[in-house]
């Protein structure tokens, strides 16, 4: 069975929290990448960023919904208002890359990278080893292999 080091880009474009979000969407463009890994100086992940994160730092802003109950006024959805302003105004990576990582060793198989993917709904998988990202598995990575599989 084949296994993340077998499908995943070993050359692996990442990015610093301290770039800005041009920065960023040039990257993604040049390369043509939906998302890059997020690495501190240490070349350590601390995060990934994606083509979403751009797209949802430019989304329309919703505005908390105001119930008024007795004499007493409730803000609903105030506390996600506060993240989507600080989203929508960011001008570095810092401010809209997630810090919560879902990330795979090179010996996690494809059929559990693709459940990961499936039931978590994500495109990319750093592949880790003692957390410096030695490679990366995207959704073409994972279809490619699906393809060779079924043609052996």
């Amino acid at each position: 069975m084949l296994k993340a080091k077998d499908i995943m880009t070993k050359d692996v474009v990442t990015i610093h929290p301290e770039a800005t979000v041009e920065e960023l969407a040039r990257l993604l463009i040049e390369h043509k990448i939906s998302g890059v890994p997020v690495v501190n100086n240490e070349k350590k992940l601390v995060g990934i960023v994606t083509e979403n994160d751009l797209i949802r730092k430019n989304k329309r802003f919703h505005i908390p919904t105001v119930i008024r109950l007795f004499d007493a006024y409730i803000l609903l959805g105030s506390g996600k208002a506060e993240e989507e302003i600080k989203k929508m105004a960011a001008t570095t990576v810092n401010e809209i890359y997630t810090q919560k990582v879902v990330s795979i060793t090179e010996e996690t198989s494809l059929e559990d990278i693709a459940t990961i993917m499936a039931e978590q709904h994500i495109h990319l998988l750093p592949v880790l080893s003692s957390d410096n990202v030695v490679g990366i598995v995207g959704k073409a990575d994972v279809v490619r292999a699906l393809t060779y599989e079924a043609s052996k």
